[in-house]
Order: C-alpha cells, then structure tokens, then sequence
C-alpha cells in the first residue's frame, strides 16, 4: 500500500466523519460503488483514480488538495 493512497484514505474517512454521514451515504453523494469508499478508506485501493477522488471531494464539499494532502 503506498503512503499517498493511506493518506488520501484517511482524509476521506476524516471528512466524512466531520460531516456526519456514512460510507453509505457518501457512496450515493458521489454516485460511486460503497465498496469503492469502503476500500479507499481502508487503504485498500492505494491509488484511486484522479476522477474517483475528485466526485468524493465533491460529495463532501472539499477541495480535491484537501484529500491529497
């Protein structure tokens, strides 16, 4: 697993949860998979792809440098 991938992981896990609103929830937001954000989130899939991260950003109200960083 690479360290970006974690990172941009637990970013979306952490701005999610300021939200307040489940994997469930956000999958719907950002009209992708659950198990895409499940697997994101759990470092699973180390390098999502630009446009995967760009609508979670989106769902979430947040940059796109918010989760890359």
């Amino acid at each position: 697993m690479s360290k970006q991938g974690a990172t941009i992981g637990e970013n979306i896990k952490k701005y999610r949860k300021r939200a307040g609103i489940s994997q469930d929830v956000l999958s719907n937001k950002a009209n992708l998979a659950f198990h895409t954000i499940a697997k994101i989130e759990a470092g699973a899939t180390p390098n999502p792809t630009i446009e995967t991260v760009k609508k979670i950003a989106d769902a979430l109200g947040v940059s796109l440098d918010d989760l890359m960083k």
